[in-house]
This record gives C-alpha cells, sequence and structure tokens, in this order.
C-alpha cells in the first residue's frame, strides 16, 4: 500500500501533537488490518472498495455502491457490519415502500390510551438500504434528515439517532428496469459512491473455490469506542493549505468545463478533504499526500455534478469531467 507522488508535509505548529497521532495511529493499525482481513475473507474484490466502507465510517459520511445484481453488493455491506459491534438493519426499498416504513410511526398503546413510538430501522448503527432506487423519489427522502443531521423528525417530534451512525446504500444502474433515479439532494447526502463491477477472472474463480459451502461468519472487530476514537484521529490528521487550494481548483475545474450544468459543491469539496484524511489514517500516515485526494477524488465528486442534457445524451460522463481535471490540475499554484 505505498503511495507515490508523497513530498514531505508541511510542518505543524506543534511538533509533539503529530508525535500523539502517530503513535495513536501506529495503536490502532492492528485493528484496521482486522477489518480488512474479515472483510476481504468474505468479500472477494478491490481492496479499495473495502477501505471506501472505511473512509466513510471513519469520516461520519454516508457510502452508495452501484452495480448490476449479483456482484456481492449487499454481501459487502452485511459482512463490513459484522465487524462492528453496532446495530444492524437491512431495508429493502420497493416501488410501495412508504416513508413510515423507514422512520417508524406513533401508535396507539390500548392499554394507556397514549401513542407510542414505534421505531423504524433508520434507528440503527448501520443501515443498509437495499436496492434504494427501487423506490420513489418521497421514500427516499425519508433519509434525507436522518442522513444529514443524524435525526428523524416524526409528526413534529425530533428524535437524536445513536452514534456510530452509517447508511451504506446499494443501488442497481439506472438502465435496469424498475429503478428510479435519486435526487440531486439524495445523492449529495453520499460522502462517496463506488462503482462495483465484475470481479476478475481470478477473483471470479476464488469466489466459487470460496463460497460453495457459507463461509464463518465476519467477526466483530470495532466496537462504538474505537469508532469514535478513530473519527476524532481522522479529524486530526494534517492536511497542508496547498493541498486544499488543490482540491479547490479541481473542484472548480468542474465547474467551468463545458459539459456541466453543476458542477462539484464546497459541500463536494469538504467531503473530498474528511475522505482524504480518513484516508491517511487508514493507510498508517498522520498526514495527507496529493494521492489520497486523486485516488477518492472521482468517488468524492463525480456522484454530485449534474451534467448538461446534450452532454449527457452524448455519452459524456461525470467521471470523465474529473478525470481531465486531475490530469489538467496541478497540485502546486
Amino acid at each position: 500500500m505505498n503511495d507515490v507522488h508523497a513530498p514531505s508535509p508541511e510542518p505543524e505548529a506543534d511538533p509533539s501533537a503529530s508525535e500523539d497521532r502517530s503513535d495513536a495511529i501506529e495503536a490502532y493499525a492492528e485493528t484496521l488490518e482486522a477489518v480488512r482481513d474479515e472483510v476481504s475473507r468474505i468479500f472477494i474484490g478491490p481492496d479499495e472498495t473495502v477501505d471506501a466502507l472505511l473512509v466513510a465510517l471513519l469520516s461520519r459520511g454516508h457510502l452508495l455502491l452501484e452495480g448490476v445484481p449479483g456482484v456481492a453488493k449487499t454481501t459487502l455491506v452485511r459482512t463490513f457490519a459484522r465487524t462492528i459491534d453496532a446495530s444492524f438493519r437491512r431495508i429493502q426499498f420497493t416501488p410501495d415502500l412508504l416513508p413510515s416504513d423507514i422512520t417508524g410511526n406513533y401508535i396507539p398503546n390500548l392499554q394507556t390510551n397514549e401513542f407510542v413510538l414505534r421505531k423504524g430501522p433508520i434507528f440503527s448503527n448501520v443501515v443498509l438500504g437495499d436496492e434504494i432506487n427501487r423506490a420513489p423519489a418521497k421514500t427516499q427522502s425519508a433519509l434525507l434528515e436522518a442522513m444529514q443531521e443524524r435525526q428523524v423528525t416524526i409528526e413534529g417530534e425530533t428524535h437524536p439517532l445513536e452514534e456510530p451512525f452509517l447508511v451504506l446504500a446499494t443501488q442497481n444502474p439506472i438502465e435496469q428496469e424498475g429503478v428510479y433515479t435519486l435526487p440531486e439532494a439524495q445523492l449529495d447526502r453520499f460522502l462517496l459512491k463506488i462503482d462495483v463491477g465484475y470481479p476478475t477472472a481470478d477473483q471470479e474463480l476464488e469466489v466459487l473455490k470460496t463460497h460453495q459451502t457459507e463461509p464463518e461468519p465476519a467477526r466483530q472487530v470495532l466496537s462504538a469506542e474505537d469508532i469514535a476514537s478513530l473519527r476524532v484521529l481522522a479529524d486530526s490528521i494534517h492536511i497542508s493549505e496547498e493541498l486544499q487550494r488543490y482540491v479547490v481548483r479541481l473542484v472548480r475545474f468542474t465547474r467551468r468545463h463545458n459539459n456541466t450544468e453543476i458542477g462539484a459543491s464546497p459541500r463536494a469539496a469538504l467531503a473530498l478533504v474528511r475522505a482524504a484524511k480518513a484516508r491517511a489514517l487508514i493507510y498508517g500516515r498522520d498526514f495527507v499526500l496529493p494521492d489520497d485526494i486523486r485516488a477518492l477524488a472521482s468517488r468524492a465528486l463525480a456522484h454530485r455534478i449534474l451534467l448538461e442534457p446534450e452532454a449527457e445524451l452524448g455519452g459524456a460522463a461525470a467521471e470523465t469531467v474529473v478525470e481531465q481535471a486531475l490530469e489538467q490540475v496541478s497540485y502546486s499554484d
């Protein structure tokens, strides 16, 4: 997992803070590697996909996985959730799913003649939204407040959600039958969007060898206390002003591109910085490298870019806009 393009990070004002951070990163290195190992034992796919799950968890974000049916999206999420000592619920999105099926509702208690809250599956630490784009926009929007504010409002009463809170959603490509396009506001709530493709020939052979019988479930590795500590640690990872300026230039490139109607927003830039800091932590560093930003740029920005209708009809893709930004924008001014 060696990164290239590794200039020395600019020094911090307090060297002791960096030393303490390095010690904490080293202390958690074995734990993070154990999560990777447990997930990779069951999910046969790119290591970067497993790392993206950790990035979302440590940077308080949510993750959207897109791929055709049968490429183990749900298996990946279930396995990752098992490595966390936290509650887990799965929501199967269907065209007839109602918002209250997600958030819950008040029901009468015949013994006390009062209404009591029956909590929906959103009141869990890790929520799998399976095939999220098979439900209409009104139902999808039931997740918006929970994902952004970490709270749910039911009949005018607000209920906070317990931390850690993480939504891992899967969706089928828009070309599939019976799916709806996710609204821009919904897409913007996902820190990263990952495309899960078909495995390589070697990986598919490994799937056949591994999954002829049910594999042993993944073991719990991370506690809620571990996650809280790792999130604080991720927040403290150093990113130089030079690299922050690099992120600004990348997102501004997407806004000026001829094919874009709406480019990446300041929220997208912040998401990329948060994700890059979490990736640095996962890779055992207390500072961000350009490669952290480049590795996550497409996953953090592309789903937030709205193309011009003519460009989209012509086969243009938001990922291409980000690729061109990475090719044409330099690290330094």
